[in-house]
């Protein structure tokens, strides 16, 4: 089995799959007022319908292998973690067809949001620490039913994902 290691997240390393930013720690220009620092339009997106924001719990296993992967071919996907640092795993866009000999995990920070680009293969956000992982995905509503492509991985495509 294909062994990838979950390495921290970085501009340079996830730019091919999306863009992030850490809320917890803001950068940048903010609208400052006497007690408040607002920075606006840190990740911004458009969406053509209404925008769901779901939560998420991820139980943590001894191993990380991953069998199965999916995208939307309309939507980028947001996931923010709430309660833990995150594994995310991702993979070039291929016209519907896994390519996990391509796959990179990153390991991201509890508070720093990631947006997944449309077409990007990934799937559920993983608990670096806790025994179950809290975060928030944003998504069109109902993505999940109407723009959503799972694919089981074949057991020779199934990778474990390492610290």
């Amino acid at each position: 089995m294909h062994t990838i290691k979950a390495e921290p997240i970085s501009r340079e390393a996830y730019a091919p799959f999306g863009v992030y930013y850490d809320y917890l720690n803001p950068e940048g220009y903010a609208l400052e007022g006497e007690i408040h620092k607002f920075y606006p339009d840190r990740i911004s997106e458009s969406c053509t319908t209404r925008v769901g924001y779901s939560p998420i719990a991820v139980r943590k296993e001894e191993k990380i292998v991953i069998k199965s992967v999916e995208y939307h071919t309309t939507s980028p996907e947001m996931i923010l973690p709430l309660n833990d640092d995150m594994i995310i795993h991702v993979a070039p866009a291929s016209g519907g067809t896994p390519v996990p000999e391509w796959t990179k995990a990153f390991v991201v920070p509890k508070g720093t949001m990631v947006k997944i680009n449309t077409a990007i293969w990934h799937l559920a956000p993983l608990p670096v620490k806790e025994d179950v992982l809290h975060a928030m995905i944003i998504l069109p509503e109902c993505t999940y039913a109407n723009d959503c492509t799972v694919v089981e991985l074949k057991a020779e495509q199934q990778f474990e994902i390492v610290l």
